[in-house]
This record gives C-alpha cells, sequence and structure tokens, in this order.
C-alpha cells in the first residue's frame, strides 16, 4: 500500500482519501443500548382529501376507533368547504371490523413503548453508574442528579434518594435491583393520584369541561373520550366551544358523524363561546345525553382575559345546572416538561381544575413530568396518551406506568 502511494503521488496522482466520519456506530453507542430517537416533531395535518375519497387518517380507524390526528398547535385543520367533502367521505365508507385486544397486556405493551424516549433518558444514566457498586453519598448524589434531569422534579427525586438512603445505604447494588426499588418508589408516589375519571349517569348529562393551552390536544381528547364512552353504551354529546377557530368546529363535527355523538355549533364564528355551552347544556338535558363534553378555545395561562371566558363559561352554565361542569379536564402535553406543572397551577387557581389528561408521552423523552405532577400538585391524573388511536388513551395506572418509565416488563 506504501508502494503504490509513493507510485501515485510520483505519477501526479492525489491518493484516494476515506471520508470523514464521525466514528463506528460501535463506539457511538455502547452494547445494550439503542441509538437516541429522532426529535419530537408535532405532526401537520395533511392535504385535505378530493371529493369522495376517504381521508388518510380514516383508512387507520379499525383498532380501536381509527387514529385521530393530534391537534396542532399552530397549523389550521382544512376550512369548511374542504372539511364538508371530508364528512362526505366520512358519510359514505363502512367501517372495518375492530379486532378484538388483550386489555392489559395490549396496552401496556404500548404504553411501554410510548415511555422509551423517557424511559431511555432515565435508565441510561442508572445502567452506567450502578454496576455493582456500593450505595454511598456519591452515588445518591449522582442519582439523585439522573432523576431531576429525567424531570421527575426536585420534590418527587429528593423523596426517592431519601427513601434509597434509608434502607439500601451501603449496600452494594446492580442497576437491575436500582431499577426494580425506583419503580416502587415511583409507584408509591403515583397513587394516591391515579384515579379514573367517573361519569355520573344520574346528572344526565355529565358536564365535563375541556381546558388547556393551545395544542394540548383538547379537541382530539374529546373525540377519543366520545368514542370510547359511546363503546360503554352512553349517549355523548359536543360542545364546540372553540368557536374562533373554525378548524376546530369542523374536526368536532367530522369525528361527531363518526363516533355517532351529537355536535353543538355556534351560529357563527367567533361567537360567544359562554352562550354555546348554555344552549348545549339545554339541548343536552332536553336529549336525555350521558355525557356533555364542552371544547374550549386554547389559551395561554397567563392571559388574564382569555382565562376570565373560561370563569364567565362556568357561570353561564350553572344558571341550568348548579353542579355544572360536573368535571374541569385539562389536559398537558408531556413534551412541555416541568412548565405543565405551572400550567396546572394556574388553571386551577383560575377554574377549579378537577383532574388532568396528560397527552403525547410518546412524543418527547420527559414523561416523568407525570411524576412531578403527582408529588407537587396532588390533582387526579385521569388518563394518559400515547399515540394517535381512541385506544391510546386510556385511564392512569400507577404501577404499570411507574414499569413502564423504568423499562420494566
Amino acid at each position: 500500500m506504501a508502494l503504490k502511494g509513493l507510485w501515485d503521488r510520483i505519477r501526479g496522482k492525489e491518493p484516494a482519501q476515506a471520508p470523514e466520519q464521525p466514528g463506528h456506530p460501535a463506539e457511538a453507542y455502547p452494547p445494550g443500548s439503542a441509538a437516541p430517537a429522532p426529535p419530537s416533531v408535532v405532526p401537520v395535518p395533511p392535504a385535505p382529501p378530493a371529493a369522495g375519497t376517504a381521508p388518510d387518517f380514516e383508512a387507520r380507524l379499525p383498532e380501536p376507533a381509527g387514529p385521530i390526528p393530534e391537534e396542532p398547535a399552530t397549523a389550521p385543520l382544512p376550512p369548511p368547504e374542504d372539511a364538508a367533502a371530508l364528512r362526505e367521505a366520512l358519510a359514505s365508507s363502512e367501517p372495518e371490523p375492530r379486532p378484538e385486544e388483550a386489555a392489559k397486556g395490549g396496552w401496556f405493551a404500548r404504553l411501554k413503548a410510548g415511555l422509551s424516549r423517557s424511559t431511555a433518558r432515565l435508565t441510561d444514566a442508572i445502567t452506567t453508574v450502578f454496576r455493582k457498586r456500593r450505595l454511598d453519598e456519591e452515588a445518591l448524589e449522582e442519582l439523585e442528579e439522573t432523576l431531576i434531569g429525567a424531570d421527575l422534579g426536585v420534590a418527587a427525586s429528593r423523596r426517592i434518594v431519601e427513601g434509597f438512603r434509608k434502607t439500601r445505604f451501603g449496600r452494594e447494588v446492580t442497576d437491575e435491583e436500582v431499577k426494580a426499588a425506583l419503580a416502587e418508589a415511583i409507584a408509591e408516589i403515583l397513587a394516591p393520584v391515579a384515579q379514573p375519571l367517573v361519569i355520573e349517569r344520574s346528572h344526565a348529562p355529565h358536564v365535563v369541561l375541556m381546558v388547556g393551552v393551545n395544542g394540548t390536544g383538547k379537541t382530539t381528547t374529546i373525540a377519543k373520550l366520545g368514542q370510547q364512552y359511546r363503546e360503554q353504551g352512553l349517549k355523548v354529546m359536543f360542545a364546540a366551544g372553540d368557536t374562533f377557530r373554525a378548524a376546530a368546529v369542523e374536526q368536532l363535527q367530522i369525528w361527531g358523524e363518526r363516533t355517532g355523538c351529537a355536535v353543538v355549533v355556534p351560529a357563527k364564528q367567533g361567537a360567544d363561546a359562554a352562550g354555546l355551552a348554555h344552549d348545549a347544556l339545554a339541548r343536552a338535558k332536553a336529549e336525555g345525553v350521558d355525557v356533555l363534553l364542552v371544547d374550549t378555545a386554547g389559551r395561554l395561562h397567563n392571559k388574564s382575559a382569555l382565562m376570565e371566558e373560561l370563569r364567565k363559561i362556568i357561570r353561564v352554565m350553572r344558571k341550568l345546572e348548579p353542579a355544572a361542569p360536573h368535571s374541569v379536564l385539562l389536559t398537558l402535553d408531556a413534551t412541555t416538561g416541568q412548565n405543565a406543572i405551572q400550567q396546572v397551577r394556574i388553571f386551577k387557581e383560575m377554574v377549579e381544575v378537577s383532574g388532568l389528561a396528560v397527552t403525547k408521552l410518546d412524543g418527547s423523552a420527559k414523561g416523568g413530568v407525570v411524576v412531578a405532577l403527582a408529588q407537587e400538585i396532588g390533582l387526579p391524573v385521569h388518563m394518559v396518551g400515547v399515540g394517535e388511536k381512541a385506544g391510546d388513551l386510556r385511564p392512569f395506572t400507577a404501577r404499570d406506568f411507574a414499569r413502564g418509565l423504568v423499562g420494566l416488563g
């Protein structure tokens, strides 16, 4: 090879250069670990289909009711004339049969897969630090830093580390032992807040007011809940209270038709949201509806005028039903991380939030924020979402979430 290179230089040829590489994959990622997942990107809805053709998301509806496109933070949905074509296509299409799934195993597998980014962020460091190592002060300090870095929050991280200090200090431990103990400690924090959203049929209707900031998935969560309640035999109605965003109204109309849920819409864009909620409640009472799901405009939690509008909606509904709304469900986008805690505090102060729905856990490595919410806020976490399909929004269970978060089966 050396002689060939010399001969090439004598002939005036440049020797071939190997392309510069950042490093061998085996060096970049240690054995047993996976390459980091690509950054989360909020999906933008595809272009609306031509009239007479089924939309892409409709083709994926079978399990259990099909993917419901996530509500984008900024990109609008199709304009009314295109949404009309969507509705026509939906009306002419026949739903495919829904496959049966193992209720426990199927959901836990999806939950664990959805939390994979959060799991990697948490457990990779643990695996590196704890390889047959004595649990001394230095190790506990590294563990606390790892937990805080995984968005479990300072308070929850310190509580977990203090528990380790009392029960395992000075012992030699493996990374698997630490993961198992960590899952137990996390489940203990989450257990008090793992409460399903109970629908009381005696309320007729049970009113659920959906609130949250822009892009957290309020509208799509309503659609998923509506389908699930319909499958349980409940009569469901949607109220399109995001009156300033025509796309949100059209989206609810489409999914109302698809799931068989009645939809109350504003007479015109920008109509009074409180008046619409009042009319929807009156109609729901007259028609014997079991569940009324009221959508609201996405708003920043630090805008007092917009928050006051939510208070007005509640005041107006209580003129018809003093106990309404029976549930105020705050949707939180897990990708916001620790900012979710501040959102909860402000919304809780303004509109008496009764429970949380944490969405998009599959979209980032910040799933640990659910633990921080449980420790620092203590509001019920009714449900979590790890995908687009209606079946990917399920009641929150402490043990499953804790074991999924640390990667245990």
